[in-house]
């Protein structure tokens, strides 16, 4: 590119820009709309002086406008409670339903390498004592996996529980970086814990006990982590197959993605641990307790896929980078 006719060319819309944003205090109607106009060209430029040019010089300049032009565009800002409010209904269902067939996958592969772990641990006594001694066993299925539960005030438990199911949901995130490679080890580590302690107490006719005390907060906490998990493996898959994009692009876009969800999951996690604290160690009958983690996991889904779907119908796509920068070129 010849960067000399280039900024012969477009230094008067430069020029035009910068005077816009110095009076922008007192700009008409039709001064607002051509600031807006060229701030998009103007970063626009930027965008091609960047990519086609080694001018730090004029890049630095360029950058400085923009920047300028970017506060006055976007100075009168949405009320928090607004964007507060498109975060839950909008950007978070919509990323969550665009991964739901990654989701299931996850979800479904999970759950069936800790049946069949589960189901070898039972009915295989070798195994059983590979894992632990006779006597741990009986400890464990007769008091430590209930008592578990409920050793501690409810209050600091909902606390330690909650940093423990974020800290699971935070690997995977940052894992993403890494193009999600080491997430399925993170979800073995898992899900062998839950297959290990659910064969060892139907090794003892102790089955119920678990799935009493595990299912009223298990839905939801796993089905998060199964999302963050999912999110994630995404992302390395948009490095193969990118879509229609540019991979910069899609991947900047599906990053943007993994930290929404990460977000939203730590509001997820909390009422996960609430549950876990003050539901699974409760005196209510099983039922009920089982009761009320089957209603939140479906209050959950039910959320995403009616929020989530009609977000997608209406093009949405959950990004959080929305602003107008840039203006079509040839």
């Amino acid at each position: 590119m010849d960067i000399d006719a280039f900024v012969a060319a477009h230094r008067p819309v430069w020029d035009r820009l910068e005077h816009l944003v110095k009076h922008r205090s007192t700009l008409t109607g039709a001064e607002v709309d051509e600031l807006v106009d060229l701030y998009q060209r103007v970063s626009t430029h930027l965008s091609i002086v960047r990519s086609a040019s080694s001018d730090a010089m004029l890049a630095g300049r360029l950058s400085a406008l923009v920047a300028r032009a970017r506060s006055a565009v976007t100075g009168a800002h949405t009320p928090a409670w607004r964007e507060l409010t498109r975060f839950f209904t909008v950007s978070f269902p919509v990323v969550a339903y665009r991964a739901r067939w990654w989701w299931l996958a996850t979800a479904v592969a999970c759950v069936a390498v800790s049946w069949l772990l589960g189901a070898w641990v039972a009915g295989d006594p070798q195994v059983q004592a590979s894992v632990a001694s006779p006597e741990e066993i009986t400890r464990l299925v007769e008091h430590d996996f209930a008592d578990y539960y409920s050793e501690h005030p409810a209050a600091s438990f909902a606390g330690q529980v909650w940093i423990n199911n974020a800290w699971v949901s935070a690997q995977v995130i940052i894992f993403a970086i890494l193009l999600g490679l080491p997430i399925p080890f993170v979800l073995w580590q898992n899900v062998s814990n839950v297959g290990v302690s659910a064969g060892l107490m139907a090794s003892r006719d102790k089955l119920d006990i678990f799935f009493g005390l595990i299912t009223p907060h298990g839905l939801l906490e796993l089905t998060a982590v199964f999302l963050a998990a999912a999110v994630g493996m995404r992302l390395g898959w948009t490095v193969i197959d990118p879509g229609p994009r540019r991979r910069v692009e899609a991947l900047a876009e599906q990053g943007r993605a993994v930290m929404t969800v990460a977000l939203a999951l730590v509001a997820v996690l909390f009422v996960s641990g609430l549950i876990e604290a003050f539901v699974t160690p409760s005196g209510l009958p099983t039922a009920v307790r089982i009761g009320i983690g089957v209603l939140a996991e479906g209050a959950f889904l039910a959320y995403v896929v009616v929020f989530g779907r009609r977000a997608l119908r209406q093009n949405e796509t959950g990004d959080l980078e929305r602003a107008p920068d840039v203006a079509p070129t040839a």
